[in-house]
């Protein structure tokens, strides 16, 4: 797994590219709770590009869920972008599609 973070104003982006599961969910939650951090107090907007992601397991959806949670919390809003049909299957199968907001690869 490999990410790039970006922080322009109360917008805070991270690009995942790779896969998220076991073997590196715990640095991928490491990486979700700093954006939360430097959104706190701003009532910002954490985007999380999956442009490059192929695959999430139950760990990766794990993170993301807590993530939504954390930012709930802080009066900010979560928001998954440029999800590839794959991915976006898996989140339909279990429900994630109905409760984060998730948008489809264009």
């Amino acid at each position: 797994m490999k990410v790039t973070k970006n922080l322009d104003g109360n917008v805070y982006t991270l690009a995942v590219e790779g896969r998220v599961d076991m073997l590196n969910s715990a640095e991928f939650q490491r990486e979700t709770e700093s954006g939360v951090s430097k959104l706190t107090g701003k009532s910002g907007t954490f985007v999380i590009d999956f442009a490059d992601l192929k695959y999430i397991s139950s760990a990766g959806l794990r993170v993301l869920l807590a993530c939504h949670k954390q930012m709930m919390g802080i009066s900010g809003k979560l928001s998954i972008i440029n999800v590839i049909p794959s991915v976006m299957e898996i989140f339909e199968v279990t429900g994630f599609s109905d409760v984060l907001d998730i948008k489809e690869k264009a």
